[in-house]
């Protein structure tokens, strides 16, 4: 079982920045797949990003891609999101979640990811 807590969220002005954090209790952390997903008031949730076991692949979302870093620490058990140049669209609750098959890093879908954390809200005030 993996328990996923985020951190980090807040209330900052466009343009402004913030760095997400996801703590990890799991045995072997390098062993998932992590990504980043957000979830805006009345929309779907979708992805944002996401990382390979050893960091050495990262895919965004066109919508983020240039303004948000993702990177992992797997001696801390500690997924990041670096969000720069924060625009009020990026209003939303963010989640970190863990995939225990290449998949999830593939495809991106929700369903590919195995375990959940529980959301932190980033709000961009314009």
């Amino acid at each position: 079982q993996v328990q996923l807590v985020e951190s980090g969220g807040g209330l900052v002005q466009a343009g402004g920045s913030l760095r997400l954090s996801c703590a990890a209790s799991v045995g072997t952390f390098s062993y998932y797949t992590m990504g980043w997903f957000r979830q805006a008031p009345g929309k779907e949730r979708e992805v944002v990003a996401r990382i390979s076991l050893n960091g050495g692949s990262t895919i965004y979302a066109d919508s983020v891609k240039g303004r948000f870093t993702i990177s992992r620490d797997n001696a801390k058990n500690t997924l990041y999101l670096q969000m720069n140049s924060l625009k009020p669209e990026d209003t939303a609750s963010y989640y970190c979640a863990a995939a225990q098959t290449v998949r999830g890093l593939l495809t991106g879908r929700e369903r590919d990811f195995d375990f959940w954390g529980q959301g932190t809200q980033v709000t961009v005030s314009s």
